[in-house]
């Protein structure tokens, strides 16, 4: 949560929390189900509670877009999560990442596990936007529960 305008810090109150757990996979993205899929078991989570930040090379570096579904567009660890979730009704928060300009599936292999090409702090700036977008959509969608 950001700080209110006066600078100060934020307090939350009791009733003020949301709870949200947070799972980092062990495993490789193209994975991500194996462990993503027993977590929602665990918390007795409906699909759509569920919210997956992922790289997206179908959007320029720096884009954000957050959606609820939707296809997969050959993401393998999108799949995965799609098959151990039960579905693809989870929230997304896309993060683009951009395109090489070869469609070569060992290229765009590469590229997709080769370190940015962008400064640390180009890359920083966009996992901090990614971050608030992924907050934004956790905080609204407590206040419509």
């Amino acid at each position: 949560m950001g700080a209110p305008e006066s600078g100060g810090p934020t307090v939350v109150g009791a009733r003020d929390r949301v709870r949200v757990a947070l799972l980092w996979p062990l495993t490789y993205m193209n994975d991500a189900g194996r462990c993503a899929g027993p977590a929602r078991g665990s918390f007795k989570l409906p699909i759509e509670r569920v919210l997956v930040l992922h790289d997206e090379i179908d959007l320029p570096f720096g884009e954000i877009r957050v959606r609820l579904g939707g296809g997969l567009a050959g993401h393998n660890g999108l799949k995965s999560l799609r098959r151990e979730l039960g579905g693809a009704e989870f929230w997304r928060v896309r993060i683009g990442v951009g395109r090489p300009e070869s469609t070569d599936p060992e290229i765009v292999a590469s590229y997709v596990l080769s370190r940015f090409r962008e400064s640390d702090a180009e890359v920083s700036a966009l996992v901090e936007r990614a971050a608030d977008a992924a907050e934004a959509l956790v905080l609204d969608d407590e206040a419509h529960s």
